[in-house]
């Protein structure tokens, strides 16, 4: 039995733990795959207050070595459902139960894919979702990125000092990711973008030869030869083994607030899996630390 259980080990959820632990409560953190979440596999972080220059992996194991250090309890177990008995929380996972008298979803997101015949066949195989995991495959390749946010932009980016070429395909005319990245790749002489286009084939035998894109403006078809696809389209909310006990909003989100409530009293939320409008790794942050204050004021009331 612990006061807290933490579903995920993400930035949001390790500071939860952490703020979890400074008042004093037993804490769990239950982690499908590896602590760090989405922010393991950037190269570089510049936008986090007080650390101009850091690793996605240097970041995460700080946090890491933080909460632990403080005594939260890291389980790798997937959580695959929440049982709510008279106000006592049941997390169950693949392997075993866990009692608590609150919990905390920092579940985050997975990988949102293309839907296309192959895709997944071709995994490894040409297409990837993580530029800095497998982008060392493709030096002096020509590979492609389609997307249009900051994940796209920094895996552009990254691609462009390993790669002969670097598409950069976008379904609109104008980038959402931060300026300073679209400025860096516009100085990049082996950078190409390409607008107003999704891909809309993957030409394959064994691997990936080439890509088919279709232009939204005119509908001509256009194919490109290369060796990687690098897909960073956005996330989907892994949100789905609780939305018997959530309530989320119709792209999957928990709905809550700032106060990081959910519609089950004692079910927190925190970090990229919860609505709000700004997802980026400080906003996470502080959804963890509010999530966490907040389960102890309900822990301490009961």
């Amino acid at each position: 039995m612990y006061d807290i259980i933490i579903v995920g080990a993400g930035p949001a959820g390790m500071t939860a733990a952490i703020y979890a632990r400074r008042a004093a409560k037993s804490v769990m953190v239950l982690e499908a795959v590896n602590y760090g979440g989405q922010i393991l596999n950037t190269p570089d972080i510049e936008n986090y207050p007080a650390e101009a220059h850091i690793s996605g992996f240097d970041f995460s194991t700080k946090l890491y070595e933080q909460a632990k250090g403080l005594g939260a309890q890291f389980v790798f177990e997937k959580a695959v459902g929440i049982k709510d008995v008279n106000g006592k929380k049941t997390v169950v996972t693949v392997k075993n139960s866990y009692e608590a008298g609150a919990v905390i979803l920092a579940t985050g997101s997975a990988n949102r894919k293309l839907g296309l015949e192959d895709e997944d066949r071709l995994v490894g195989k040409g297409v990837s979702y993580c530029a800095t995991c497998d982008g060392n495959f493709y030096r002096k390749k020509v590979v492609a990125v389609v997307g249009g946010g900051n994940t796209a932009l920094e895996d552009a980016l990254y691609l462009s000092d390993i790669a002969e070429k670097v598409y950069l395909i976008h379904r609109r005319d104008n980038f959402r990711g931060e300026e300073a990245n679209v400025s860096r790749l516009t100085e990049k002489n082996n950078v190409e973008f390409i607008y107003n286009s999704n891909v809309t084939r993957l030409i394959s035998d064994k691997r990936l030869r080439a890509i088919e894109i279709t232009n939204k403006l005119d509908g001509s078809v256009r194919t490109l030869e290369l060796s990687g696809l690098f897909v960073a389209v956005g996330r989907v909310p892994e949100n789905r083994n609780f939305a018997d006990l959530v309530r989320l909003d119709d792209a999957g989100y928990v709905e809550a607030g700032e106060d990081c409530h959910t519609s089950c009293e004692g079910i927190f939320v925190a970090g990229d899996n919860r609505t709000k409008t700004l997802r980026q790794l400080v906003t996470a942050a502080a959804d963890g630390a509010m999530a966490a204050t907040e389960a102890v004021k309900y822990l301490n009331n009961i």
